[in-house]
């Protein structure tokens, strides 16, 4: 799905209306660890003290309900970064951004 293409409500919570992939993904992110968008482009993990082993999963589970998807052990691990989950995302789980 383009990121031009909007989600639809139904399924989704209210946090997830009518928005691109990459407005739920920065959401997650914003409210996972109730940061600005502005810090997002280059944060990597433990970079900031809500992004540890706790914030990490909430993080996934927003993620993972957002998209509906069930993210891999390998992946979760592997998911360092801002940019390094986009990348996951849309390797492995065909989300466009």
């Amino acid at each position: 799905m383009a990121e031009a293409k909007k989600r639809k409500s139904g399924r989704r919570g209210s946090w997830k209306k009518e928005m691109t992939n990459k407005e739920l993904y920065v959401k997650a992110f914003v409210d996972a660890f109730e940061v600005e968008e502005s810090v997002l482009p280059g944060l990597e993990y433990t970079g900031i003290p809500a992004w540890d082993s706790v914030g990490h999963m909430n993080l996934v589970a927003m993620l993972e309900d957002a998209f509906d998807i069930m993210m891999d052990t390998d992946d979760i691990i592997d998911f360092n970064s801002f940019e390094k989950g986009m990348e996951l995302l849309k390797d492995h789980y065909n989300v466009e951004f």
